[in-house]
């Protein structure tokens, strides 16, 4: 796993992604404007950055410049804004930022940038090479070299579904709870907003609760951060 800075002036956002990135199992660090990114840069020399371009003192770009120019720009950066515009979005990836994400960020787009920032350079012309592996991102799909076909993927969850009952409780009670929420974020769309709403959960508390039970949140989910 990687060490990723968040750097955002909003506390509440600062913590929602610190929370999420750490359950999947890197090691943040967080800085709450220019100032305090350039020392834990400096300091700990991170993975990968995600960089909120509008910030009170030094705006995101403006640092990202700075980074690129002083020959910094050793780690891939991940911009974020909830006012950005194409313009903004082409001048950070022309000062070589990885990607933009616009807020209010999706949970599957932030897990997929992430993934795809970290991925070395080198490792995804291999397995573009290969031909036997998919890139993150990039919509490859295995190749099929005869035999039976997969079995098709199954569709989404039931209202009505059979649970064995000749198990221990806390087994069943998980069991339960998984369809349960499989269910409604198939009928939310994947929102994580709609579905904390309709099942009565704080969506920080949603969030943990569907990682602990294994729900897969990565796969057709727009759940908003």
């Amino acid at each position: 796993m990687a060490t990723i800075l968040v750097v955002d002036d909003e506390l509440g956002i600062r913590a929602l992604l610190s929370e999420i990135l750490t359950d999947e199992g890197h090691t943040v660090e967080l800085a709450e404007d220019a100032a305090q990114a350039r020392t834990v840069r400096e300091m700990l020399r991170p993975d990968l950055v995600l960089l909120d371009i509008w910030m009170p003192d030094v705006d995101g770009v403006t640092l990202l410049k700075e980074w690129s120019a002083s020959g910094q720009l050793s780690m891939p950066v991940i911009m974020m804004s909830g006012h950005g515009t194409i313009d903004t979005a082409v001048e950070a990836t022309k000062y070589g930022a990885s990607a933009f994400l616009e807020k209010p960020i999706t949970l599957q787009k932030l897990l997929r940038a992430v993934e795809q920032a970290l991925v070395k350079p080198a490792q995804r012309l291999a397995a573009a090479m290969r031909g036997d592996t998919p890139v993150p991102g990039d919509g490859a799909v295995l190749p099929h070299h005869g035999g039976p076909l997969p079995p098709p993927v199954a569709e989404g969850p039931r209202a009505e579904q059979s649970f064995d009952l000749d198990r221990p409780l806390r087994e069943a009670r998980d069991a339960f709870e998984k369809s349960y929420f499989e269910f409604h974020l198939a009928q939310e769309g994947g929102s994580m907003t709609r579905v904390a709403e309709k099942t009565g959960l704080e969506r920080t508390h949603l969030y943990r609760k569907l990682k602990q039970l294994g729900v897969d949140l990565s796969r057709n989910r727009r759940g908003m951060v």
